[in-house]
């Protein structure tokens, strides 16, 4: 089963967490079979990007969607990792050329420099005209170098929206998708939920704290294989064995896909009537398949038209990620 376990350092300013998605990343991974198989190096990002995403969710304390996306000039014209507030999650990813063996982070989305990461966090319940958060990072550092580890790109994000120094450990393959984070924890409350003078105090302690310098390094010495084939229990020991945890109940991740009928007839909606009869004219319905989970959902003539009959009576789409 997949887990997620939050633990803090007893005494010091440091909190962890750990994530093993098995079931939930081999179903994902599964609803892609009948598009054809993700090549390793795709599902090697879209796999880090699910564990990612899982630790960024379980880091906040937010009713609402967490969508991470990668996007830019490459053959991968994007992918998203999308989690719930209680951790269900999906993905999937647009493939548009072809992917040469062993391609690395820029050469599947950042050939010209040109990628982007995107953060958004998409509130269940929102008020009138408001609009999801969202956050975007390029996939380059400080001096315009391309940026190979997803890990790094939203090491970078994270340091800039909370001004928290962050270690992320993130690894997949065709069987888990894991990450492991360990983050300095803000010097007061909420960290920049707290005001500007709190985001102050915790900009101004990034990199000067030796507990988290310390916790971080032993962090970074996890290999890959270790992340991917070793219970969280032997992880946790080996890394910190000096070091007194306070470990909290489990969490468990598992894959939901929020796609449905009226999802669907929302965005047909969105496409205009002179589009939509377009299509039905040329192949007698509408058939649209869901990226995340495959589900088919057809529209014959007389579905087209209601859709539009109904049109007055119906809330507009949304600004969610389908």
């Amino acid at each position: 089963m997949s887990e997620l376990h939050k633990f803090i350092f007893d005494g010091l300013p440091v909190r962890g967490m750990i994530v093993r998605l098995t079931d939930a990343w081999q179903e994902i991974l599964k609803r892609r079979q009948d598009a054809g198989d993700y090549p390793p190096e795709v599902m090697h990002l879209l796999g880090e990007m699910t564990a990612a995403g899982a630790l960024m969710q379980s880091n906040i304390k937010f009713n609402g969607a967490l969508v991470l996306q990668i996007f830019g000039d490459g053959p991968v014209k994007l992918a998203v990792a999308e989690v719930q507030p209680d951790l269900s999650l999906r993905a999937t990813a647009t493939v548009t050329g072809e992917i040469a063996p062993g391609s690395s982070l820029s050469q599947l989305v950042n050939v010209n420099n040109e990628g982007r990461c995107a953060i958004t966090l998409d509130p269940k319940d929102k008020l009138p005209g408001q609009q999801p958060y969202q956050g975007v990072v390029p996939l380059f550092g400080d001096q315009r170098e391309k940026l190979e580890k997803l890990s790094e790109v939203l090491e970078h994000y994270m340091l800039q929206s909370e001004q928290l120094d962050t270690r992320l450990i993130l690894a997949a393959d065709g069987n888990v998708a894991a990450g492991l984070l360990i983050q300095r924890l803000p010097v007061k409350g909420q960290g920049n939920l707290e005001g500007q003078a709190s985001r102050q105090a915790n900009e101004d302690q990034i990199g000067q704290n030796e507990d988290y310098q310390r916790i971080a390094m032993l962090a970074g010495t996890l290999k890959s294989e270790e992340l991917l084939t070793l219970d969280v229990d032997t992880i946790l020991r080996r890394l910190f064995w000096q070091e007194p945890i306070t470990r909290f109940e489990p969490l468990s991740p598992s894959f939901a896909c929020s796609c449905s009928r009226e999802r669907v007839g929302n965005m047909l909606r969105s496409l205009g009537t002179d589009e939509i009869e377009s299509i039905i004219a040329e192949r007698g319905k509408v058939d649209v398949a869901c990226e995340f989970c495959g589900a088919q959902y057809g529209f014959d003539p007389v579905d087209a038209a209601q859709i539009f009959t109904h049109q007055l009576r119906q809330p507009p789409p949304t600004s969610t990620v389908q």
